[in-house]
């Protein structure tokens, strides 16, 4: 008999499988370091990328260098992406997805399986990187799995491990499909 946290288990393997078969390149680090304006610590990979290849979101490990455990490990950086979000964000339709989450049980099931995937996958992370994850252990992002706080993080969610794991990224993306998708390119920052 299978197991329900088995299933999760491989889920998270096979993102992380995924992940770390294609490590960053020193032009991906360089090309996140200019979306973000600094350098971007701890990126292990790119977990989604643009028409163009561009990285839009990265996978960061769970601990960074220093010893500062880092629980956002699905991080978005591709700008065009940021700023669709923000407008979302500042529309105050994160108060319209904590009413989804708090009146809808299928909903509510949902964000909790992504926020135990999440959590399954930096675990993964962190056993194959060396990495201590003890300090963020129960923790995911985004306010998961009781609230919405972070449209950011939760929209890199869905564009690292693929739609239908978050509902509330997924409502995201469908939502800043005029400004954003990842099958067009919008990107403005040079090479």
């Amino acid at each position: 008999m299978t197991h329900p946290d088995d299933s999760l288990t491989q889920t998270a393997t096979a993102l992380a499988d995924r992940c770390l078969a294609n490590p960053a390149t020193e032009e991906d680090i360089a090309i996140v370091e200019r979306q973000l304006g600094r350098y971007p610590r701890g990126m292990v990979a790119v977990g989604a990328r643009c028409a163009c290849g561009r990285p839009l979101a990265v996978v960061t490990r769970p601990m960074l260098p220093g010893g500062e455990p880092f629980p956002t490990t699905c991080y978005l950086t591709g700008p065009e992406a940021v700023k669709a979000v923000s407008h979302v964000e500042a529309a105050g339709v994160m108060r319209e997805y904590n009413e989804l989450l708090a009146s809808d049980d299928a909903v509510r099931q949902a964000y909790r399986r992504a926020h135990d995937l999440y959590r399954a996958f930096r675990h993964e992370l962190a056993e194959r990187l060396g990495d201590s994850e003890e300090h963020i252990a129960d923790t995911s992002a985004g306010g998961m799995p009781t609230r919405v706080k972070c449209l950011h993080a939760l929209l890199a969610q869905t564009l690292v491990m693929g739609e239908g794991v978050n509902p509330i990224g997924d409502l995201t993306l469908e939502r800043i499909a005029d400004e954003f998708g990842p099958s067009v390119c919008r990107c403005a920052i040079d090479d």
